[in-house]
């Protein structure tokens, strides 16, 4: 059995690294806020990695070698067929393949749903392609709203000729895992107003015990969807640029007009990087999952152990857990003007920070229902997550 990837890097070997969570901070911070994890690269990249290099094959990305991998990782991991390598593109990284996709389909000054709290960079990336976020907010379950998704609708159609929802699936950072039903009733409303969808499914492996993942597009109704798929969040392959943008069966003709060059921002290692994930890292996923479970386990014991003033919304998928500190009584400034930039700190987050030396994700910068909340990446090994929750309880308890 493949051993727990979590357990095999110490502090002192993470704090060698040189990526954006290890560099960000003091080194007496201890970093759980980027979405990088703390473990070493899956044996099949490595291996792949390793023999482009030794060949010298280090040139443009070219085949459908990784569109194939994924069709037959989809067809194994989730019992979906309909992942058509004809109907795929290779485009730099997801965030890049939204905007892309939401180009095709859109006007500039047109409206993009989006349903927060949510990953922060949709604010940004929707504001700088000139169009206009509409806010559908979670329920308070912390789940899709179908009557809030109405309202979002029926307004986006009033600002643009041609409205889009983007859906986190699963969800960060709230980790919920939307169901079958819930993406049907999505479908069915969504076509009902007139509203195009493009999911982020980055996360779409890392689903723990007790939630299944659904592919969006195997939903009835979705046919004329977009979807953006990457190995990077599942493999941690952030620094190795490669995603696919998937087109439904009634998106043909709009993938059709993409622009050629979007397909020159990937990178060959990166390609030949997810393409090994995907075909023969497994294995090392699914040991992954169960020391993510483990972890998951251990946070919430953690948790209710040092911050029982604090309330987790416990993740179905990711690795990041949702945290609600608006009983701590840490004082937030007002939102400002603009979206926020996802290094921003305020709330909470500034006070760990400052008095636990805890790095998490603010979390204002998830739009509405963000503030007095921080996300906390549980990728990590059982004693560092130990450590960090213990210094912030003890911050929360001194008040300072």
């Amino acid at each position: 059995m493949t051993a727990n990837p979590l357990a095999e890097l110490s502090l002192a070997e993470l704090r060698e690294r040189t990526s954006a969570k290890w560099r960000t901070h003091p080194a007496d911070v201890l970093p759980l806020w980027v979405a990088e994890m703390d473990v070493r690269l899956a044996p099949a990249v490595r291996a792949a990695l390793h023999d482009a290099v030794e060949r010298g094959d280090t040139g443009y990305p070219a085949g459908e070698a990784y569109a194939e991998a994924l069709r037959d990782f989809a067809r194994d991991r989730w019992d979906w067929t309909g992942v058509d390598v004809g109907r795929t593109a290779l485009v730099a990284d997801v965030m890049i393949g939204i905007v892309e996709a939401i180009r095709l389909i859109t006007e500039p000054g047109d409206a993009v749903v989006v349903t927060p709290p949510v990953y922060a960079p949709f604010y940004a990336f929707v504001t700088h392609a000139d169009r206009r976020v509409v806010e559908a907010p979670l329920g308070a379950d912390g789940r899709l709203d179908t009557l809030t998704l109405e309202r979002a609708f029926a307004e986006a159609r009033t600002l643009g000729v041609h409205p889009v929802l983007l859906l986190s699936n699963p969800h960060n950072p709230t980790g919920a895992v939307h169901t079958r039903a819930e993406l049907e009733r999505l479908a069915a409303l969504a076509r009902r107003h007139g509203v195009r969808i493009v999911s982020d499914e980055i996360h779409a492996p890392l689903v723990l015990d007790g939630a299944r993942f659904t592919p969006f597009l195997s939903v009835r109704g979705a046919e004329d969807a977009f979807v953006l798929f990457s190995a990077s969040k599942a493999w941690n392959l952030a620094g190795l640029k490669a995603a696919l943008l998937v087109a439904g069966p009634e998106a043909v003709d709009d993938l059709a007009r993409l622009p050629e060059e979007v397909g020159h921002g990937p990178s060959h290692l990166g390609v030949l990087a997810h393409t090994a994930a995907l075909r023969d890292g497994v294995d090392w996923l699914d040991a992954l999952l169960l020391g993510l479970a483990d972890n998951r386990r251990l946070l919430t014991e953690l948790v209710a152990e040092h911050l029982p003033a604090t309330d987790l919304h416990r993740p179905e998928g990711t690795y990041l857990g949702w945290l609600d500190c608006r009983h701590l009584g840490v004082e937030e400034p007002s939102a400002g003007d603009g979206p926020a930039v996802v290094t921003d700190l305020a709330g909470p987050a500034r006070f760990f920070l400052d008095h636990a030396r805890v790095a998490l994700s603010s979390g204002h910068v998830f739009g509405t229902g963000g503030r007095g909340h921080v996300r906390i990446n549980f990728a990590t090994s059982p004693e560092i997550l130990t450590e960090a929750v213990t210094r912030m309880g003890r911050a929360a308890g001194d008040g300072t």
